[in-house]
This record gives C-alpha cells, structure tokens and sequence, in this order.
C-alpha cells in the first residue's frame, strides 16, 4: 500500500528545509498574447520555481533526502544520477550541508550543466549513456559507501517536491487546476500530493513530451514502465522508467495526462520569452505548452496554476529553440 506524504510531513520539510531553499515568487500571467489565444478571463498564476537555488524545483527533494541521512552516511558523501538538473542540485546539497557529491552524467549532457555541478564542487563522471550512468552509480555506491541520491523515487524526495505546491496554494490561494511537467515524477508526485491535501478540487494535469511518454505508459500498464530510448528536447523529461512510489504517487492524485510535441514546446518558449521575459529550458516550458494546447478549450476562462520548473539552459541553445518557436 502507497503511503502518501501528510500535510504535517510536508510543512515539516518545509521548515527543515529552511533557508536552504528559496520560497520562490508567483507571477500573474497578463499579456496581450496569451489573452488572444486563452480570453481575456483566463486567470493565470506562474509558479516560478525557475528562480530556486541553481535554478529549478531540484534542491528540494536532493536536500530533503541528504537532511535525512544518518550523521556518518552524510558524511562518507553521496553520489547521484542525471541528465543535469538533479546533479547540480545533488552538488549544491552537498556544498550546503558541508559534504562532497559524485555524480554521473552522459556524456551528452549540456556543457552548462556539468561546469555548474563542478562549480558547487562535484567530481563529474561522465559515462556513454543513461543506462551506463545508473550502473556507474550503483558502482560508486558500493566501492565508495556514498549515499545515492535518486532523481525522482523516494518518500523523502516527494516531500521536498511537494513544498512547491505547499508554497503555491497558500501564495495563489484557490485554483481550478494545476499543470506540472512529468519527468520520472519526483516533481509531479509531490505537487499533485499537496494540491489534493490543499485544494482537493483543484484539477492536477500531468505534462509530458511526446518523446518521453513513460508515465503515460505506466498508467496504461498499472505499474511501472521502461523506455528503451527517449527523444525529445526536454531532456529534463527523459527518464529511461518509472519507479513504484513516484508511480504510485502521480497515478493516485494526478488527475489526467497529457503530452506536448517538441515543436509546442518550443512556441511556448517564445511566448515565455516575449510576454514574461524568462528564458525557460524546455522543461520549463512544458506546463505552457500543454495549456496553450491540449488543454486549452478545457480550462479556458479557468483559474490556472502553472509550474514554471527550470532555467538550466545555455544562450546558444536557448536562442536556437526560441528562433524555431518563432518560426512557427
């Protein structure tokens, strides 16, 4: 049976987080633009996570996992897995809280990505692909007694993601639903934890890419699913599966799912970039596309929560997504 986190666990973590963590703004969404596309009586409220500590919602859940660790675990350091955001987050973690960090990345990961986890001190270890970086973990683990970090599975994890959502709802107050970006599900099974706990009526709505379904395959199957290979350029969105709690957690209080192809994503991007001047990733821009898409007849006139994830991407490749968008 699928424990969920409390309202009291979660406000709990949020004060063990304390400081550690920002308590990042909301931004309500008035532009020209997306009133043409939505009506003006769409009522739009950014949560902009983007402006977290190195970037995204990913220290939240890194920290709440390594604050709980016992005294020497901690201090034998730790050791995670990513495309990128959770990584730097792993590194920033551990700066914070006076430990070391190893993490493995493919080798294809952004250059960005992997100065900013040496730049909060990590040892970088660069392997051929994602499959190969989770084996090299599971190896580091074992030869070196690091504690590993997940990106996205954990009790402890969800917790630490669910404080956005605490953040939200007692910042926005009521809203008729909220969107939130699924990747392994580490954000979305916190926040759709915590919008049900708060606002029970609130519609929570899953978004994933196209290229990277796999949560949209795990609700098909009942259980936890595999991709053999993702493509899309949400790269943050990527996992190669879903794990049982992240699973269990998204399919019990998320209320659809729905995905978005790349190209959407890349015109929310360009609507982001015109109208609220935020330089998102692609993650970052997922919560956008799917309202400016498949869910725009549906919560047109509504009271909208959109998590705006992260902003870990680099100029040129920002202005590459962001020229294309603008080609459409």
């Amino acid at each position: 049976m699928t424990v969920a986190p409390t309202l009291v666990e979660i406000e709990s973590t949020r004060a063990q987080l304390g400081s550690r963590v920002l308590e990042t703004p909301i931004h309500s969404w008035r532009g020209r633009e997306i009133a043409a596309v939505l009506g003006p009586d769409t009522d739009i409220v950014l949560k902009l996570e983007l402006l977290q500590y190195t970037g995204t919602f990913k220290p939240r859940g890194a920290l709440s996992v390594m604050l709980n660790l016992p005294a020497d675990a901690l201090a034998r350091g730790v050791t995670a897995v990513s495309a990128g955001n959770h990584a730097i987050a792993v590194a920033y973690a551990a700066q914070a809280l006076g430990t070391t960090a190893k993490v493995v990345m493919a080798k294809s990961a952004n250059p960005y990505r992997v100065q900013c986890c040496r730049s909060y001190g990590a040892e970088v270890v660069l392997v051929d692909d994602v499959h190969q970086a989770f084996d090299t973990v599971k190896r580091i683990e074992t030869e070196e007694g690091r504690s590993f970090v997940h990106p996205f599975e954990g009790p402890f994890t969800s917790r630490g993601t669910a404080t956005v959502a605490l953040e939200f709802c007692r910042q926005a107050g009521a809203m008729d639903a909220v969107i939130v970006a699924i990747g392994g599900g580490g954000l979305a099974s916190g926040v759709a934890t915590a919008v049900k706990l708060l606002q029970p009526d609130a519609l929570v709505l899953g978004v994933e890419p196209e290229g990277s379904d796999v949560m949209h395959r795990s609700f098909a199957a009942g259980q936890p699913a595999k991709m053999d290979r993702s493509q899309t350029i949400a790269d943050s969105l990527s996992p190669p599966f879903t794990t049982p709690l992240a699973y269990a957690l998204c399919r019990r209080s998320i209320d659809e799912l729905v995905k978005v192809s790349d190209d959407d994503i890349r015109r929310a991007m360009a609507l982001m970039f015109r109208e609220l001047k935020l330089a998102v990733e692609p993650a970052g821009a997922v919560a956008t596309a799917a309202l400016l898409g498949p869910l725009r007849e549906r919560l047109r006139g509504k009271r909208v929560g959109l998590i705006v994830c992260g902003t870990n991407i680099d100029i040129e490749g920002f202005a590459q997504h962001v020229r294309l968008g603008q080609a459409d």
